[in-house]
């Protein structure tokens, strides 16, 4: 269903609002560099700092922008069953393509709990679901097992699987089937996924290289390793600097350095990029090609 380059795009901000315009022209920009889908509303997003009214905006100009060009997969998760419930919803409704689901974080369910919250979600509403597991963030790991459980459920398309663990690959496959959407939530780790099997990724990176990765992606997918591998070399030190800091300060940083209509504004807690990280992000930006 999904593949190729997805950024997990920024929300900007300007003196402490979304700043929707510049919004618009990252979309905008995004959709010509090549990306292939949108999330709007993921960790990158700044979700948690958001109100229901601002994620339904942003989700809202989001969808707006891309006007049918490319997909867009609207963040929904909560660790409420119930908000998770009513983003996918309001996603819906706006015309979202799917809803970006991540485990529940701090209550810490079970393997069943996660089962249940999941088909809970599916029962209340038919947007596809692409679940996202993140256990660095969430504490909670949706087990590989649990995860091709779940991929019974005929609305749950997709994971986006940063756990690092690139056996999961082969696993999910194995489980899920081999027309399971499988989709990094690494960048540095992109290449390998694909190599087992991975057909995309949900990327920080492309928020400021959207042509690189959409080219890396292309090459992924006709099977061009050695031009994989050259691309994800020229990349590789800028998926570093992207979490040089508390994300999202570098990659706002980094997208204020690439467009002057683009502020590096975060919200707290998340602080602007260290000075360290802003030396670190320029040097990976000239290396990259990208300034």
């Amino acid at each position: 269903m999904f593949s190729g380059s997805i950024p997990a795009l920024v929300t900007p901000f300007r003196d402490g609002a979304f700043d929707a315009p510049a919004f618009v022209r990252l979309v905008d920009w995004q959709v010509k560099q090549g990306t292939s889908a949108l999330v709007p509303c993921g960790t990158t997003g700044e979700s948690p700092t958001l109100s229901f009214d601002e994620h339904y905006r942003v989700i809202d100009v989001c969808i707006e922008a891309a006007a049918g060009r490319v997909p867009v997969i609207a963040g929904c998760g909560s660790n409420d069953t119930a908000t998770a419930i009513r983003h996918m919803r309001h996603a819906q409704a706006a015309g979202a393509a799917a809803a970006l689901v991540v485990a529940p974080y701090y209550n810490r369910p079970t393997q069943d709990g996660l089962i249940a919250h999941f088909r809970a979600l599916a029962d209340a509403s038919d947007l596809p679901i692409v679940v996202y597991n993140v256990p660095g963030r969430t504490v909670t790991d949706i087990a590989a097992e649990t995860m091709c459980r779940l991929a019974e459920i005929p609305s749950v398309v997709a994971i986006k699987d940063a756990s690092g663990d690139l056996a999961r690959v082969t696993v999910h496959r194995a489980g899920a089937g081999a027309g399971f959407c499988q989709l990094s939530g690494n960048d540095d780790l992109w290449l390998p996924h694909a190599v087992l099997g991975g057909v995309g990724c949900i990327s920080v990176t492309a928020n400021v290289a959207p042509r690189l990765c959409a080219d890396f992606a292309a090459a992924c997918a006709t099977g061009d390793w050695s031009g994989a591998l050259s691309l994800h070399d020229r990349l590789f030190a800028l998926h570093k600097a992207m979490f040089s800091d508390a994300s999202p300060g570098p990659v706002k940083y980094a997208l204020s350095r690439v467009h002057d209509w683009f502020s590096p504004e975060v919200r707290l807690p998340i602080i602007p990029a260290s000075a360290a990280s802003r030396g670190a992000i320029d040097a990976a930006l000239v290396a990259a090609g990208v300034i």
